[in-house]
């Protein structure tokens, strides 16, 4: 793999961690600010919503631009988002830096993910694709561990001043490591958007949020879930949560491996394990040890389908990727802010803090169906199965291998 990918993954670490660590910091921003804690919750809801938006804006820019500049640019917004979050006065202005964060994220992903399988040979694409995101779950392991032991040690605006140093470090990275690429050549917004008619990119977007949305339905509800059901410590959630990442880090790794080789197969197993796991998961919930070892297991296979639905919709979105590839991040977080409503109305509902893993059953099983129907579609005759994009340039070195 090129050492490009490090400096990728250097980038993915800094944005993994900004975006998972907020959660951790709730209570103490709360408290500087004199604010509530659903309040606060809306450093969440704020990125969330600035990476959907920010996702295919910022990728039509990145079709005009030649794509290591444009990378570059990306991790200047981050860094300039992490800062006006670190020296925030009030909360809204605190928000207004998450948000500026947030909008580098969806295309940073979307078109590093055209970078990445542009640096390697086309059977390589799903695994520099996975090495790149190795960066943002890995961020799950050690970024947001050790930010929020940080900030309750040293104060929450000094793990957003170490964030934004990430973002020059991926900075100096991309501009170091990442070889020049031209800007694409023919390729306009109609090309980009031309992407949407076809069927397969669709369907891949939806099983992203519906297979993204299945694993975090548990997972944004596990602190009450474990002290309150497990009856674990409120300090045993931190490496419980490590647990998780973990589990993430080895899911976005085999899935990257196998996807080249067996990609619906991998889904099948992947979402159809999910299913059961999440179903059991109302069950494991209630023991310790068990909980422990499901924990773990919901991210590897909630994280094995990432990296080849990505290379879904780089395939199918053919020469014209970038606003596709971005998008489809995009859907990864809606995904997420779809199964927290979700899984907060079932809790509200008095179903119980374990009713959160049956909507991401639920959510799973859709994901699965939706496979299904894909790989159907897909062995019709071309003209039944739901067209192709126009031809545009294609990738750059993807057939090369350059």
């Amino acid at each position: 793999m090129p050492l490009a990918l490090l400096a990728l993954a250097i980038g993915a670490f800094g944005i993994g961690t900004t975006e998972f660590v907020v959660m951790g910091l709730l209570p103490e921003v709360a408290g500087d600010f004199d604010v509530s804690i659903p309040s606060a919750g809306f450093l969440v809801t704020g990125y969330a919503l600035g990476v959907v938006l920010g996702a295919p804006v910022l990728a039509v820019l990145g079709t005009r631009i030649p794509r290591k500049r444009m990378l570059m640019l990306l991790m200047g917004l981050f860094v300039v988002g992490n800062v006006i979050t670190a020296v925030a006065p009030v909360f809204g202005v605190m928000v207004v830096g998450r948000v500026v964060a947030s909008l580098a994220h969806g295309a940073f992903f979307g078109i590093g993910s055209v970078v990445a399988a542009g640096l390697v040979a086309p059977e390589k694409r799903a695994g520099a694709i996975s090495m790149m995101f190795t960066g943002l779950t890995l961020a799950n392991v050690v970024g947001v561990p050790l930010g929020t032991f940080i900030a309750q040690n040293a104060g929450w605006r000094v793990t957003f001043w170490i964030v934004a140093a990430l973002g020059v470090i991926g900075f100096a990275g991309i501009a170091r490591l990442v070889p020049d690429m031209p800007k694409p050549e023919g390729v306009r917004l109609r090309h980009e958007l031309a992407a949407f008619r076809n069927v397969q990119v669709l369907l891949a977007m939806a099983m992203t949020v519906l297979g993204s949305g299945g694993f975090f339905a548990a997972i944004t509800y596990i602190t009450p879930m474990m002290t309150e059901v497990a009856g674990f410590a409120e300090s045993s959630v931190t490496w419980l949560l490590v647990l998780f990442g973990v589990g993430m880090v080895a899911g976005n790794l085999i899935g990257g491996k196998f996807a080249d080789r067996r990609f619906m197969q991998m889904l099948y197993v992947s979402l159809g394990t999910l299913v059961v796991l999440l179903a059991l998961f109302t069950l494991t919930a209630h023991d310790k040890i068990a909980a422990a070892l499901t924990i773990p297991l919901i991210g590897a296979l909630g994280f094995a389908i990432v990296p080849p639905l990505q290379k879904r919709v780089l395939d199918h979105a053919k020469g014209a990727p970038t606003l596709a590839s971005a998008v489809n991040i995009g859907a990864f977080n809606l995904g997420n802010a779809l199964a927290a409503w979700l899984g907060g109305a079932v809790i509200s509902a008095g179903f119980g803090y374990t009713a959160p893993n049956w909507v991401g059953a639920v959510l799973a099983a859709g994901a699965l169906l939706l496979a299904v129907v894909s790989s159907v579609i897909e062995r019709r005759p071309r003209s039944i199965a739901g067209g192709s994009v126009p031809s545009a340039p294609p990738l750059v070195g993807a057939d090369s291998g350059h």
